[in-house]
C-alpha cells in the first residue's frame, strides 16, 4: 500500500493509505478522546467526541471515521476542537443520570473520566436542561441488566452483538430524542435470542449494561450461621482479578485469591479446576463411546452456557451432537451437595454454593431447571470477577499484599489440563490428553490451537486421524455449525466458546478488556499448566478417589445421573 504524509499538531506523520486520522494520531503518540469508537468493532462516528480540525479549511472531522489525505494538516487541540468536544459531551450528559455514586461503573466509566478530564461541571450541563427520558430498567434477569436511561447511543453493544456474536439481539429504535437501544419488539432480554454472554457489557463505556449483582445474596449467606458456604473459582479468575487491584493482566494470583475468599468468610475454598478434570473424565469417555459407536458425531463441547443457549435457539437440530456432560461449575456444585456433604457430615440443605466466574451466562446456567440433580438447586449464587473484586474492596482487603494460601483438601487437587479450560482450545487439548492416553498409552503433543477465531488441527490416535475444530465468538461458531447442519463437515470434535478467546475474555471479566489483555491472561494460564506437576485429568488423585469412593466408573449410572444433563429447543425471537 502507498504511504500518506500528513501533519498532526505540527508533527509530520507517515501512515498507510486508508488509515483514519484517529489511527494516525495514535501511531504518532497523540491521544484523541473517544466514546463510540472501539478497536475491535466497525466504525460508527456517532458521538463526535473525537473531533479534530482540518487546519486548511477549518472543518471539524470525526477522526475515527475520517481517512487521512496527502498533505492534510490536523489540529487536535485548537480552541474550536476543545469547545466542540466539550459541547458534545455536555449534550450527552444532559440526558444521563447523575447517580455515579450508585453506579456499578463508578470509577471505571469512560463518560465519567472524560467529564473530569474536560473539566465539565453541573452548571455547564444545566444550560441544556430540558425534558428527560423516563425508560424502565430491564432487569428481568437472571444474568444481565439494561438501563436505557444511562445509554449514550454509542452503538458499541449493537455492533458487538451483530459483528462478533451474530445475534442481533440489540438494535436502535426510535428517532431523535426518542432514540434508544432496545431488543426486538422491546421484549425483556430474558425472552429473546440472547445468550447472556455479556460481551455487550464488556464494550459498554458506561453503566447502561451490567450483570445482575448477587453480592447482597452472598453477603446474607455468609452472615447466616446456619449456612455452610462453599466457593469455587474458575481457572480464568486467577489471571484476571489482579487487574482490579492494579496488577498486570495475566499475573497469577491464585494464592492471594484463596486468601481473600477466606477473609470474606467462606467456609471452604476450592477451584473449579477440580471439576474441570471431572468434566474431562466424563466428556472424554463420552467421546470415546461415540467414536466406537460412530454415533452423534461430530462431538461438540458443552461447558460454555452461552454457547449452549445459542445452540438451543439457533441449532436445535444439533442438540444431540452436544456432549451431555454438565459444565465444570455445575458438576462441582452437584458433587459438593452429594459426595462432599456426605464426607464432611453436613446436611446438603444447609450448604450454600457460590461460583466465582469470568462469565455472566453462568448466572443463567445456575437457574436452569435441569440443574437440581443433588436434590437442591446445585449452584446457589454466581459472582463475576468484577463482583468479587467489589466485595474485596468493600471490606478493605489489601489484596496485593495478602499471603499466598492453598485451596482446601478433598477436592483441592487440580491439573494443568483443568487450568487451560479458561482459554480457547483448552478444553480440547485437556480432553485429548486423556483420550489419547486412555486409548493408546501415549501422551499428546501440544496442539497450539491459538487464541481466537477458528482453529483446526489433525490428531492421530490409535492409527486414526481425527479432525478437530475450535471456535470462539458465536459468529465463528455459526460458520462451523452451518457445515455440520449441511452434512459437509469433516470434523470429529468441535469446541465452541461464546466469548472471543474463551473464558479469559468472558463477559464478567475486568473492564477495559483489550486484545493484548486477553492474550496476557491466556499466557498466564499457560504458565500455570506448564509448571504443574500433574497435567492430565485422569491422573488427578482427588478425581481418582472420587470415582473409587462414590461414582464408580466414568459414565456409570450414578455418574450419569449426577454429572450429565439435557437441553431444550428454544424459540428464535
Amino acid at each position: 500500500m502507498s504511504k500518506i504524509t500528513l501533519t498532526i499538531d505540527e508533527q509530520t506523520v507517515q501512515v498507510e493509505a486508508g488509515t483514519t486520522v484517529l489511527e494516525a494520531a495514535r501511531e504518532a503518540g497523540i491521544e484523541i478522546p473517544t466514546l463510540c469508537y472501539h478497536p475491535e468493532l466497525s466504525l460508527h462516528g456517532s458521538c463526535r467526541i473525537c473531533v479534530v480540525e482540518n487546519v486548511d479549511n477549518g472543518r471539524l472531522l470525526a477522526s475515527c471515521v475520517a481517512p487521512v489525505a496527502e498533505g492534510m494538516k490536523i489540529s487536535t487541540r485548537s480552541a474550536r476542537v476543545r469547545k466542540a468536544r466539550k459541547m458534545n459531551l455536555e449534550l450527552l450528559l444532559v440526558n444521563h443520570p447523575d447517580d455515579c455514586l450508585g453506579c456499578d461503573r463508578n470509577g471505571n466509566c469512560e463518560l465519567q473520566t472524560l467529564t473530569y478530564e474536560m473539566g465539565i461541571n453541573r452548571n455547564d450541563v444545566a444550560r441544556f436542561a430540558g425534558e428527560k427520558r423516563d425508560i424502565p430498567v430491564d432487569d428481568a434477569g437472571p444474568a444481565l441488566k439494561r438501563d436505557p436511561e444511562k445509554c449514550i447511543l454509542c452503538g458499541r453493544c449493537v455492533r458487538v452483538c451483530e459483528e462478533v456474536q451474530g445475534l442481533n439481539a440489540l438494535e436502535f429504535t426510535g428517532r431523535g430524542f426518542n432514540s434508544i437501544v432496545s431488543t426486538a419488539f422491546d421484549l425483556p432480554q430474558n425472552e429473546i435470542n440472547c445468550t447472556n454472554c455479556g460481551q455487550c457489557v464488556v464494550v459498554c463505556p458506561v453503566g447502561a449494561l451490567t450483570e445482575i449483582s448477587e453480592i447482597d445474596h452472598v453477603w446474607d449467606a455468609l452472615a447466616d450461621p446456619e449456612k455452610y458456604v462453599v466457593v469455587q473459582t474458575a481457572p480464568a479468575i486467577q489471571v484476571s482479578i489482579g487487574e482490579e487491584f492494579g496488577l498486570e493482566p495475566g499475573t497469577v494470583v491464585t494464592g492471594k485469591l484463596v486468601a481473600a475468599l477466606r477473609r470474606l468468610g467462606f467456609d471452604k475454598v476450592f477451584s473449579t479446576e477440580f471439576s474441570a478434570d471431572l468434566t474431562i473424565m466424563e466428556e472424554g469417555n463420552e467421546f470415546i463411546g461415540r467414536i466406537k459407536d460412530n454415533k452423534n458425531l461430530p462431538h461438540i463441547t458443552s461447558c460454555c452456557p452461552g454457547w449452549i443457549k445459542y445452540a438451543e435457539h439457533n441449532y436445535p437440530d444439533l442438540l444431540n451432537n452436544l456432549s451431555s456432560a454438565k459444565s465444570p461449575q455445575q458438576m462441582f456444585s452437584t458433587i459438593t451437595k452429594t459426595y462432599y456433604a456426605e464426607k464432611i457430615g453436613v446436611d446438603p440443605a444447609n450448604i450454600f454454593t457460590v461460583s466465582i466466574m469470568p462469565c455472566t451466562a453462568k448466572k443463567f446456567e445456575k437457574v436452569r431447571e435441569e440443574h437440581r440433580d443433588s436434590g437442591y438447586q446445585d449452584t446457589d449464587a454466581v459472582l463475576t470477577t468484577r463482583e468479587l473484586a467489589r466485595m474485596i474492596k468493600e471490606i478493605g482487603l489489601d489484596f496485593v499484599n495478602l499471603p499466598d494460601e492453598k485451596y482446601d483438601e478433598l477436592m483441592g487437587d487440580v491439573t494443568g489440563a483443568a487450568t487451560i479450560f479458561g482459554t480457547t482450545g483448552g478444553v480440547t487439548e485437556a480432553a485429548l490428553r486423556t483420550v489419547k492416553e486412555v486409548l493408546t498409552g501415549e501422551p499428546l503433543d501440544r496442539l497450539e490451537l491459538g487464541y481466537m477465531g477458528i482453529k483446526e488441527a489433525e490428531v492421530e490416535i490409535a492409527g486414526r486421524t481425527y479432525n478437530i475444530a475450535v471456535a470462539s465468538g458465536l459468529n465463528n461458531a455459526a460458520k462451523i455449525l452451518d457445515e455440520v447442519r449441511a452434512g459437509t463437515s469433516k470434523y470429529d470434535w468441535i469446541e465452541i466458546m461464546a466469548c472471543p478467546h474463551g473464558c479469559i475474555g468472558g463477559g464478567g471479566q475486568p473492564i477495559p478488556m483489550t486484545e493484548e489483555t486477553k492474550i496476557k491472561r491466556t499466557q498466564g494460564l499457560a504458565s500455570i499448566d506448564k509448571s504443574n506437576t500433574i497435567r492430565k485429568s485422569h491422573e488427578n488423585p482427588d478425581i481418582i478417589r472420587l470415582y473409587k469412593e462414590f461414582l464408580g466408573e466414568p459414565l456409570s449410572g450414578k455418574g450419569h445421573d449426577l454429572l450429565h444433563t439435557s437441553y431444550q429447543a428454544r424459540s428464535k425471537n
